[in-house]
């Protein structure tokens, strides 16, 4: 087994997400340890080096075709910077600009590699150390939205669109649809959050597939009216393609149809204003209070 492969399931071992197991991440602990093809590893140390003199030992014992000098920036980043977190190495405190600048392995890095990753040396680094994998996915927890729907305790990950996707649920639909239960919600990384699909089976829906579904679907039983709400940062306003295709979709449907285009602030609408279909309605979050309603033969209710 190469060196490579060896330090990288090490990394595998002591709980490195994937895109810090690539050959470069590899590369740079392997010569910060001064482990070189023919090297044994109980002689790895963890002297100070420099970007510049890892990116030299790695051309020489370990590239066929030479990283260029520039990817001492991509080394920082996509490596350094994590492995400083994951406590498998340490800076000098200097600042980064200093030509003095360095880095080493910490000593309980240096230890399990000296142990060739043995099961014992990375249970006791991970007895002091939280892996990385952990560190991460608790950060994004704590990133991560909460949201109540229909009375469950729900979290919707991080982004502009879910942000925007629980202002829907938690501001407009008490405001503008109080007696509505939601009958769907997706989220970014989640695809489909809430998908009551008795509920939508029962009032005529063809509309299964999540990259069909509107952002939120409301219903209000008592009025039998179907709120649409499409949640919009980027793209997929309510304009006229996407009310054929919600009709298409929909025709079954014999509950009375509300379409709306959800934008976070007044900015973001504006850019979309000229797009927007007849017959719709415009619900900005920063604006919680208000509406637009584009026709004015009628305000908030069904069309059709």
């Amino acid at each position: 087994m190469s060196n490579v492969d060896k330090i990288r399931n090490i990394l595998i071992a002591l709980g490195v997400p994937e895109k810090q197991q690539n050959d470069l991440c590899c590369y740079v602990l392997l010569v910060m340890a001064k482990i070189y093809p023919k090297s044994k590893w109980e002689s790895a140390q963890n002297e100070w080096i420099r970007i510049h003199d890892m990116m030299s030992y790695i051309n020489i014992f370990y590239r066929e075709t030479p990283y260029a000098e520039n990817t001492r920036e991509t080394v920082r980043k996509n490596a350094l910077h994590h492995f400083r977190t994951a406590a498998f190495v340490e800076d000098n405190g200097l600042a980064t600009n200093s030509p003095n600048y360095r880095y080493r392995l910490t000593a309980e890095f240096l230890n399990v590699l000296k142990n060739k990753g043995s099961e014992e040396s990375v249970k006791g680094f991970l007895k002091k150390h939280e892996s990385l994998k952990s560190i991460y996915a608790s950060k994004k927890d704590k990133q991560k939205q909460a949201l109540s729907v229909n009375g469950l305790q729900l979290t919707l990950s991080p982004g502009k669109h879910n942000k925007l996707q629980k202002a829907i649920i938690e501001d407009f639909a008490p405001r503008f649809a109080p007696s509505a239960t939601c009958l769907y919600v997706g989220d970014t990384t989640e695809k489909d959050l809430v998908k009551d699909v008795e509920t939508l089976k029962k009032l005529g829906f063809a509309i299964t597939l999540h990259d069909k579904m509107p952002d939120v679907v409301l219903y209000d039983e008592r009025k039998d009216w179907l709120y649409f709400v499409e949640a919009v940062t980027s793209v997929g306003p309510m304009d006229p393609k996407r009310l054929v295709e919600l009709g298409n979709l929909t025709k079954n449907v014999k509950a009375g149809k509300i379409f709306v285009t959800a934008f976070l602030d007044f900015g973001t609408y504006k850019k979309f204003a000229a797009d927007l279909a007849w017959d719709t309605e415009v619900w900005i979050a920063d604006m919680p209070e208000h509406m637009i309603h584009l026709n004015g033969d009628k305000f908030l209710g069904p069309r059709g």
